[in-house]
């Protein structure tokens, strides 16, 4: 037992040093609302998306009051919110303006916002398409709300003169948003990804995702003025979608060599998981995929790169998206503490399923609780 504290005790030294190592004067004294929008290396950290029914009672309180809205909640704890729903359709000009109000409370706050798939996953986007999709931004955009657009690609995009001709007409036609891109195949690594982006003032996407076969692996790249991360939790066994539920590790694995076979047209940049298709009765549910809680030491090497990132970019953007059961507001509420060295805002509701959010509260809990402060 004593061999055992040694150890717990080692680990909560390192754990701090690692810390205070990520704390010079410019985070220690940080404030989440000490600078205006705009600042030079200002830094936002925040989930992905909102509209979860997991989260209730979890991260929303339940039953909800009267005038509740996710955005406006989560504007009192976030500077920011990446919409996960610009990705399935386009976002309508009344949706644009609703949240805009929503968030209103919070003058530092920004939203970043994914492009359809229409545009990363259809060989032929139509004109029409397009005059869609910019409505909403538009309305944001004009209203200083838009920190980035993020231009989403699927594993199986590799790169090749194809998929780089795709991706070139992209950056020319959406020129006028501040762009980010994230790809997850590590063919993009190269340095004419990194030329062309910075040609095009467009932002990289770090990522954080399980590393099977050529994953990108993480880093800490900047091309514009946009600095990006983005944690996907590291869910192997269920990261490749529909994986079935008895596969595991080596059922990914399988799913990851199928998705390697190069794409013969953008219509095919989606992996061959399973031919059953999401509906398999064994299928694990898509959320799995992002069922994934970071421990303060899977994101300290993270904050050393945010920080990286920070310095030599104008606006940062973290962006939590291991949403399952509010995991995702955790790990960003987390973030923000390790970075700005401050106690932060938590959701009441948090407390209970995450009692390691009692160490970094700024206020104690509504009601007593079994679980040691820290």
């Amino acid at each position: 037992m004593a061999a055992t504290r040694d150890e717990s005790n080692a680990k909560g030294e390192a754990l701090g040093a690692a810390r205070n190592s990520l704390q010079p004067d410019r985070f220690r004294n940080a404030r989440q609302n000490d600078s205006p929008a705009g600042a030079i290396h200002d830094l936002r950290i925040g989930p992905a998306g909102w509209a979860y029914k997991d989260w209730n009672g979890v991260v929303y309180p339940s039953p909800r009051p009267k005038g509740f809205h996710e955005a406006t909640y989560l504007a009192q704890f976030f500077d920011t919110i990446e919409i996960n729903t610009s990705f399935y359709a386009p976002l309508r000009i009344e949706q644009a303006e609703q949240w805009i109000e929503r968030v209103a409370a919070n003058p530092r706050f920004l939203f970043t916002a994914k492009l359809w798939q229409r545009f990363t996953h259809d060989p032929a986007p139509s004109v029409t398409d397009e005059r869609e999709v910019r409505l909403g931004f538009d309305v944001l955009m004009g209203e200083g709300k838009l920190g980035a657009v993020l231009v989403q690609f699927p594993f199986a995009f590799h790169r090749t003169s194809e998929t780089v001709k795709h991706l070139e007409g992209l950056l020319r036609r959406f020129a006028q948003y501040p762009l980010v891109v994230e790809f997850r195949h590590a063919s993009w690594k190269a340095p004419e990804t990194f030329a062309l982006l910075r040609e095009h003032r467009a932002g990289f996407c770090n990522i954080d995702q399980p590393i099977i076969g050529r994953s990108l692996e993480p880093s800490a790249q900047v091309t514009s003025e946009i600095g990006y991360v983005r944690l996907h939790g590291r869910r192997y066994d269920t990261w490749f979608a529909n994986a079935k539920a008895s596969g595991g590790r080596n059922a990914s694995r399988a799913n990851e060599t199928t998705a390697t076979n190069s794409p013969t047209s953008p219509r095919d940049f989606f992996p061959r998981n399973d031919s059953r298709g999401p509906e398999s009765p064994d299928a694990i549910p898509a959320f799995e995929r992002y069922n994934y809680l970071y421990s303060e030491a899977e994101l300290l090497p993270w904050a050393e790169r945010i920080q990286s990132v920070r310095a030599a970019a104008k606006n940062t953007f973290v962006v939590t998206n291991n949403h399952y059961l509010g995991k995702g507001v955790v790990n960003a509420l987390q973030l923000i503490s390790i970075l700005k060295g401050i106690k932060v805002a938590v959701p009441e509701t948090l407390r209970q399923p995450y009692p390691e959010l009692n160490g970094i509260a700024a206020q104690p809990p509504a009601t007593p609780t079994l679980f040691p402060m820290g």
